[in-house]
């Protein structure tokens, strides 16, 4: 994929709990803003493995050879709101959450971003949190966020996965099935891998494996960023519908399903053969009918989860690359993707 696009030219939103300047993040962070008002929440610069997951240059301290992100061109933009964690109840934290959400949306909308990652969920909706993805939209936008989880994977997508327009991400483990704990519905528009992603994060070792629909949705993210920098001119409804396209889907040949959505973003696949953008105002999935038609120019337990087709396995795809003693480990098409256990998004199984 690296030597068609490593996302170069396009720089991505990460709305999380902070991004701390590690060494593998060095060149690759924009100037940011702070939404939380001062509230610092239990996961103070998680957002660093988002970050890192998808423009992580591979070099760390001292320029020893590290973890690389999926789209190491690309650059990012964080934007740091609360994880709602200083609140008391459920309720509460999904203001906190919602209260900071919206103008971090709407701050990314008017930025040089294409594409935003929202990696914190509040279980309560938000009507200006749904003006603000309109806007973004309008804008010519792409906006992912993780649809949260739950002990069982039970639970109601969260917000801002469940608002019309963001394209709602869950998690997969390794098999290519849904992560037992990914919640489900028909708010899940696509999936990727989310399941002990090794990247360059803000704990003390400087690396970790997480897992969670935040670090899937920071992979789909990713994913965009190669294929917007290989195809600049698409808007963000032609990246989204090629996406779709190319997402290797249920194996119950279903065009989507609750547990994985459409399928699970294959961006090799998708700058190989992406096949039709279509219309550049047109938004390509049936839940937004009043999708605003992008401005010219804005591209500035329980149940089993049903995996996706046994034939797309062989295009499993690495997203990050850990480090032995003697080098890098290479790109192939075989290497399986790297995981193990720290888990993110809402920071707890229950969600907040």
């Amino acid at each position: 994929m690296w030597r068609t696009s490593t996302g170069e030219r396009v720089t991505v939103a990460v709305i999380d709990t902070g991004v701390r300047e590690v060494p593998e993040l060095a060149g690759q962070l924009l100037a940011g803003k702070d939404f939380t008002d001062g509230v610092v929440g239990e996961h103070d610069e998680g957002g660093t493995t988002a970050a890192a997951a998808i423009a992580g240059t591979g070099k760390g301290a001292g320029g020893e050879e590290s973890v690389y992100g999926l789209a190491p061109g690309a650059k990012i933009l964080p934007l740091k709101v609360s994880d709602g964690s200083e609140a008391p109840d459920s309720l509460l934290r999904s203001i906190t959450i919602n209260n900071a959400l919206a103008p971090a949306i709407r701050y990314a909308a008017d930025s040089e971003a294409k594409v935003i990652t929202v990696s914190v969920a509040a279980r309560q909706g938000s009507a200006v949190v749904a003006e603000a993805v309109k806007y973004a939209l309008s804008r010519g936008k792409l906006v992912f966020a993780a649809v949260g989880e739950n002990a069982s994977g039970r639970g109601e997508v969260q917000n801002p996965a469940v608002v019309p327009g963001v394209v709602g991400v869950a998690s997969v483990g390794e098999d290519l099935a849904a992560s037992a704990y990914s919640t489900r519905g028909p708010e899940v528009d696509l999936s990727a891998p989310g399941e002990d992603v090794l990247s360059a994060c803000a704990e003390k070792a400087g690396t970790c494996r997480s897992s969670g629909s935040a670090v899937a949705s920071a992979i789909a993210a990713a994913s965009a960023a190669l294929i917007w920098a290989e195809h600049p001119n698409w808007t963000n409804y032609q990246v989204m519908r090629v996406m779709v396209n190319t997402a290797g889907g249920p194996t119950s040949g279903a065009v989507r399903n609750d547990y994985i959505g459409y399928g699970v973003v294959r961006p090799r696949i998708a700058l190989q053969t992406p096949g039709d953008p279509g219309p550049a105002d047109s938004y390509p999935l049936p839940d937004f009918t009043d999708a605003p038609a992008p401005q010219s120019g804005g591209a500035t337990g329980g149940e089993k989860a049903i995996p996706v087709a046994a034939d797309n396995r062989h295009h499993a795809f690495v997203i990050s690359l850990g480090v032995t003693g003697v080098g890098l480990l290479c790109l192939a098409l075989s290497v399986p993707l790297l995981m193990a256990d720290r888990r993110r998004v809402g920071r707890n199984l229950s969600g907040p």
